[in-house]
């Protein structure tokens, strides 16, 4: 496959009381990092690695990028592809996912996901495109092992699940291991880690679905992760009903009754991204199957 060149990310760093704060995009997301230390070189080299590090995973396997990975798995036309060993373990999680769901939480939506469009004046797309894109989802029809993978042709792999809560655990470890004494906080777009204990616990604003942009509640984590799926910013609204963006796929439409959103903490991010998401996709029953998993959650309805 090819080597894509990167353009970095433009980021900036702000000084704080208690540190330095991060800021940049990436994964159509906003993205900061907060770093519990005085020292701005070290600082900076923290940002720098963090943006290095999501922006390596976005342009692998964003399904908005040609001729990336992902890209290739998508347009192979039912052709076995070769795999290297991230690709293989971020497929072996999302068929744990899959598994655990019972057939719920399926990467393999990528089709019905290109379907429906979360935007203004969007329409809904037509039942009959709905049946026949549907007929083209199922995880277990995807054949893979460590080194290949092949599925049918037309099936289109869709990482949006994972990519951000495993760029999130793969910048805070990266962190972790480089400044093991450096408390820092990695949050792309409200997924979060804190890879190191902090004495003077992080504070974590949830946001209110009725009132965006504020908090409802606030956190205070030393250490671990959590992660928040809703449709508090993707939906569309026809007459008079709403269409959130969490795609049951055994039936091609949105869950029906499904929370605003849901917020989990667990001790790496791409659990808590998994359980929030799973809790989400089972609709009017989130809240049993998270008391089920016995995490801390948060849910607003």
């Amino acid at each position: 496959m090819p080597t894509l060149s990167l353009k970095k990310t433009p980021y900036t760093l702000s000084r704080r009381d208690w540190g330095y704060i991060g800021e940049f995009r990436a994964m159509a997301s906003p993205c900061e990092i907060l770093i519990a230390c005085d020292e701005l070189d070290i600082a900076d080299d923290i940002l720098d690695m963090a943006v290095t590090e999501v922006q390596r995973i976005e342009q692998k396997y964003s399904r908005f990028i040609a001729q990336n990975t992902l890209w290739h798995l998508n347009h192979a036309q039912g052709q076995k592809q070769s795999i290297d060993e991230e690709t293989w373990q971020l497929m072996s999680f999302s068929q744990q996912c899959f598994q655990l769901s019972e057939g719920l939480f399926d990467i393999s939506a990528g089709p019905l996901m290109a379907l429906w469009r979360f935007e203004p004046n969007a329409p809904l797309p037509a039942h009959a495109d709905i049946l026949r894109t549907k007929a083209l989802v199922g995880f277990e029809r995807i054949d893979f092992n460590s080194r290949y993978l092949s599925m049918p042709a037309g099936m289109q792999l869709d990482f949006g699940g994972v990519a951000k809560e495993y760029a999130v655990d793969r910048v805070a470890y990266e962190l972790a291991e480089s400044y093991p004494a450096i408390a820092v906080l990695v949050n792309f777009g409200g997924d979060i880690a804190c890879p190191i204990e902090k004495s003077v616990p992080w504070q974590v604003g949830i946001e209110d679905p009725q009132r965006l942009d504020h908090a409802a509640k606030v956190l205070s984590i030393r250490q671990g992760a959590l992660a928040t799926s809703g449709d508090t910013r993707r939906f569309i609204e026809i007459e008079g009903k709403r269409y959130g963006h969490i795609i049951d796929p055994r039936t091609g439409y949105p869950v029906v009754c499904a929370p605003r959103s849901v917020t989990v903490l667990a001790p790496n991010c791409v659990t808590a991204g998994m359980l929030a998401t799973m809790s989400m996709l089972q609709g009017a029953d989130a809240e049993v199957f998270l008391t089920q998993q016995c995490v801390k959650y948060s849910i607003f309805r």
